[in-house]
C-alpha cells in the first residue's frame, strides 16, 4: 500500500488483540472471554461502555459533543463458527471444535484500532462501537438493536474481511449488497415396511428423491435469470437399516434471493410441489418456512460517505465495486431496517490461501488488512459526522 494510514501505530496492538481473540473462540451467544478481552480494550482506552452478560453484546460510547451532534455507530461481529482448525498458526485455536474460520477477530480488531484513533484525536460528534453477539447463528444485531445500540445514532457502518480483493481494496456499492436468507425443512411421512415388500409400504426416501430434484425446478424453470435465486436442500435424513423401507424423512435447506417477489414465489412453489408430490405418491408431507436474515441494502448518501472515505485513505485504486449481489447473507441488515448505513468488504486474500473460503477449517486472512480497515472505520467517522453536521 503507497499510502501511509493513520493506523500504523496502533496496528501492533491490533495484530495482538486479533490473534488473543482468534485463540479464543466462542461460538453464538457463548462469547464470555471474547467479551472479556474488548471490555479490558475499552478500559485500556478510556472508552466507557455497557455490557449486558453473556448472549448480549457490548456498547461502548465515544461522547465528544452534546445530543444534537451527529452520532456514528461502527459495528464488528463476535462469534466463531464451530469447525475443528487445522491452519496451522502459531495462535489458532485453543478451543476443540471452534474457530474464527469468518474473519470476526479481525473485526473485532479493526473496530477496536479505530476506536484508539478515534479517542485519541476526537471528532466533532459522538461514536457508538457496537460489539454484537451471535452474527452467525441467532441474529445477535436483534439483541443490539433491542439493547438501544442506535439510541440517537444517525448512521452505522461495517464491514467484512474478503479473499476476493487483496489488501488495499476496499469495496463498496449502493443497494443490495448480500440476499435474504430463509430456511425451510420438509417432513415426508410414508409407511415403514420390508425392503422386499415394497407395495405394503410407502417409501418415505423415494419421496424425498423426487422432492429434491422438483424442488431445483423452482430456479431453473421459474424465476427469472436476471434475478440471482438459490435454493439448497444441504441436509437429508431417512432410514434404519438397508433393508427397510423408511416410514419418515427429513429435508433441510435454504433459500436465498434478492428480491421479494421472487422470494414469494419461492416459497409458494415450494409448498405447491411439496403437496402435489406427496398426493402423488399418498404420503404427507409438510413444510416449515423460517425466515432469517433481510437483504443488506446499503442506502445512497451513506455509501457516498464511504466512497470519499476510501479515496481519502487509499486513492482511487483502492475504491472496487461488485457487479452483483453476494447471495450470503449477514444480520447487519437488522441495523439498516431502522438507521441508514454502510457495509463494506475489506481485502484480505493471504498469500497461499487465495481459493480458501470462508467457513472453511483453513481459513486465514492477510492482518495487513487490519490496518486499512480501523483506517476505514476512522476516517468514515470523521466523514459521516461532518455530513451529517452540514445537513442539520
Amino acid at each position: 500500500m503507497a499510502h501511509v494510514l493513520t493506523s500504523e501505530k496502533v496496528f501492533p496492538r491490533m495484530v495482538e488483540l486479533r490473534r488473543y481473540l482468534h485463540s479464543h473462540p466462542e461460538l453464538a451467544f457463548e462469547e464470555k472471554k471474547t467479551a472479556s478481552i474488548v471490555i479490558d480494550e475499552l478500559k485500556r482506552l478510556g472508552i466507557p461502555f455497557w455490557y449486558g452478560g453473556v448472549g448480549s453484546g457490548i456498547i461502548g460510547k465515544l461522547i465528544n459533543a452534546g445530543q444534537r451532534a451527529p452520532t456514528i455507530a461502527l459495528r464488528a461481529d463476535m462469534d466463531a463458527l464451530p469447525g475443528q482448525e487445522n491452519t496451522g498458526l502459531p495462535f489458532a485455536s485453543l478451543h476443540p471444535g471452534k474457530m474464527h474460520a469468518c474473519g470476526h477477530d479481525g473485526h473485532m480488531a479493526m473496530v477496536l484500532g479505530a476506536a484508539a484513533l478515534l479517542k485519541e484525536n476526537p471528532p466533532p460528534g459522538n461514536v457508538v462501537f457496537i460489539f454484537q453477539p451471535a452474527e452467525e447463528k441467532g441474529a445477535g444485531a436483534k439483541v443490539m438493536i433491542q439493547s438501544g445500540a442506535l439510541e440517537g445514532v444517525n448512521a452505522i457502518f461495517g464491514g467484512h474481511v474478503t479473499r476476493h480483493y487483496q489488501v488495499g481494496e476496499i469495496m463498496v456499492a449502493k443497494g443490495v449488497i448480500t440476499a435474504q436468507s430463509d430456511g425451510f425443512t420438509i417432513r415426508v411421512k410414508g409407511r415403514g415396511g420390508h425392503g422386499a415388500r415394497p407395495h405394503e409400504a410407502v417409501d418415505a426416501v423415494v419421496v424425498a428423491g423426487l422432492l429434491i430434484m422438483a424442488v431445483q425446478t423452482l430456479v431453473s424453470r421459474e424465476i427469472n435469470p436476471a434475478y440471482p435465486s438459490v435454493v439448497t436442500i444441504g441436509k437429508v435424513e431417512a432410514g434404519s437399516a438397508g433393508n427397510v423401507i423408511a416410514e419418515e424423512a427429513i429435508l433441510e435447506g435454504t433459500i436465498r434471493t434478492t428480491n421479494l417477489d421472487v422470494q414469494n414465489h419461492i416459497i409458494d412453489g415450494l409448498k405447491r410441489i411439496a403437496t402435489a408430490v406427496g398426493e402423488l405418491h399418498n404420503a404427507r408431507v409438510e413444510i416449515e418456512i423460517r425466515h432469517g436474515y433481510p437483504p443488506v441494502i446499503n442506502t445512497g448518501k451513506e455509501t457516498e460517505i464511504a466512497r470519499r472515505a476510501i479515496v481519502d485513505i487509499l486513492g482511487s485504486k483502492g475504491l472496487v465495486t461488485m457487479d452483483y449481489p453476494s447471495m450470503g447473507a449477514e444480520d447487519f441488515s437488522f441495523y439498516l431496517l431502522h438507521v441508514p448505513g454502510c457495509y463494506v468488504r475489506f481485502g484480505a486474500c493471504q498469500q497461499g490461501c487465495e481459493n480458501i473460503p470462508l467457513h472453511s477449517p483453513s481459513f486465514d486472512f492477510d492482518e495487513e488488512a487490519l490496518k486499512v480497515g480501523a483506517a476505514f472505520f476512522d476516517r468514515v467517522v470523521r466523514e459521516a459526522i461532518a455530513e451529517y453536521a452540514d445537513n442539520s
